[in-house]
């Protein structure tokens, strides 16, 4: 008996060799990944002992993406600060925002990112930071229920500026350096590694919000505690500004300084970085979450990935939050990375369909430092997969899965989705969420949230709305 047979179409496993099998086939028990091979071969052994018999003939059977840079709490704030360059986005749109956030808000926020990413292929996922009026514990304890796997980072910080003098954090989510590492520490101890599906991660503010000292503190906790550490760097060009001008560094070696380069680190954006910044995340095997959509609509400028590549950088791929990407999808954000590198360098080789399919699988999974349990599908790890219907149009004729899967699916084209072993999604229901009720009340939420903050309470459209 086995728990899960998938007989596919094809299997993109990702695994060490990168095979890619045709009528391929997966069986699954207790969680774990026991076989996979051909389906004339594997029929004969688990097709009539299966308890749950998937036929995926018509689909790509592949593993479950990694987003390694999401904002929960950025759920309800889609449209809200369209046409802004990131630091007048930050002040005067989306920090007044998630600065008035009560916790049911804020939880109906994350419910909401949740489900769209479970719908479109997300099986991990890396949350950047929360802050204690999301109220943390609830959103763990949500995100686990949903059967995800999920590193959440606590934002620590003991200043309030960010990048520019004028740039301050609104005052609902500033927070004392005590409070928001003993918090974050407290958090690790309630949940670090809960089921092994969740983990609890330093979540530093960028530059300007945290002291040197702090710095140095989060960097010697994480170790001390085995845990991770993820921060925004190098996103636009006054984050160059500031960390030259006040530290006399480039933004990678201002990090490296303090201790926040390793292989628990995950640094988001690094798009203005030089040839030897580079170096240095490579030697330090520093990962990089790449969030193309959220830099090319904040104009903040092309991550020089290609070159991280080549350089043996390990770079993942993040969709980043509701208003500055409007979309949790990371398929559809593969396509925006592989070409955002084409048009960067003016080649349109510089990075291939397998290198970005990478990106969002096992270099997530390595970026989490869970590669040991997922990011591919191989005996031994556990059974996180999703199933791709490519019986469409704009998926045929399907001579290439891995260049269909970067360049013209999307996450709606996702049917079913497991976790752990167990089914999430199934024919594009989600069984561990209601989604009418999500929906309804991320609704109600929002317009409360607009009413109190004074922001987004209309839409910012040229045409008139009768």
């Amino acid at each position: 008996m086995v728990d899960i047979y998938i007989r596919g179409g094809w299997v993109v496993t990702m695994d060490r060799e990168r095979r890619i099998i045709r009528d391929g086939a997966v069986a699954v028990e207790d969680g774990v990944i026991i076989d996979v091979g051909k389906r004339e071969q594997l029929d004969e052994k688990y097709r009539r002992y299966a308890d749950v018999l998937i036929s995926a003939e018509r689909d790509i059977v592949m593993p479950g993406l990694v987003n390694t840079h999401v904002h929960l709490a950025q759920g309800l704030l889609r449209a809200c600060a369209d046409y802004l360059p990131l630091i007048e986005w930050l002040r005067d749109r989306v920090w007044p925002l998630q600065g008035n956030y009560t916790k049911q808000e804020a939880l109906a926020s994350a419910k909401l990112v949740v489900l769209e990413m479970i719908k479109t292929g997300t099986t991990s996922f890396l949350e950047t930071g929360l802050v204690g009026r999301y109220g943390p514990d609830e959103i763990i304890e949500m995100i686990h229920s949903t059967g995800l796997r999920a590193a959440v980072a606590r934002h620590v910080m003991d200043l309030k500026g960010y990048a520019t003098q004028d740039n301050i954090l609104h005052e609902g989510l500033v927070e004392s350096g005590d409070y928001s590492l003993k918090d974050t520490v407290r958090l690790i101890e309630k949940y670090h590694g809960w089921d092994n599906r969740i983990w609890v991660w330093f979540g530093p503010r960028t530059p300007g919000a945290v002291s040197t000292e702090l710095y140095r503190e989060i960097a010697a906790r994480a170790r001390e505690l085995k845990t991770g550490i993820t921060m925004h760097l190098a996103e636009v060009r006054e984050d160059v500004e500031y960390t030259v001008r006040n530290f006399s560094k480039k933004p990678v070696e201002f990090a490296h300084w303090l201790g926040l380069t390793g292989r628990n680190v995950v640094l988001v954006h690094v798009v203005w970085v030089e040839d030897s910044e580079i170096r240095l995340l490579s030697e330090t095997e520093t990962s990089v979450s790449h969030n193309p959509s959220s830099n090319m609509k904040l104009a903040s400028g092309a991550a020089r990935v290609s070159d991280m590549l080549r350089m043996s950088v390990n770079v993942a791929l993040g969709t980043d939050g509701g208003p500055s990407n409007n979309s949790y999808d990371l398929i559809r954000e593969m396509k925006h990375a592989a070409l955002l590198q084409s048009l960067r360098t003016l080649r349109a080789d510089a990075i291939r369909a397998e290198d970005v399919l990478e990106m969002a699988t096992i270099r997530g999974a390595r970026a989490l430092m869970i590669d040991h349990l997922a990011g591919s599908i191989e005996r031994g790890k556990r059974a996180d997969i999703i199933v791709v219907d490519y019986w469409q149009p704009h998926l045929h004729p399907l001579n290439n899965p891995v260049s269909h899967l970067v360049y013209a699916a999307s996450g709606y084209d996702v049917k079913h989705s497991i976790v752990d072993g167990r089914v999430v999604m199934f024919n594009r229901r989600v069984l561990t969420l209601s989604e009418e009720e999500i929906l309804e009340e991320a609704e109600r939420a929002a317009w409360s949230l607009y009413e109190r903050a004074g922001v987004c309470t209309s839409p910012d459209l040229k045409w008139p709305i009768y």
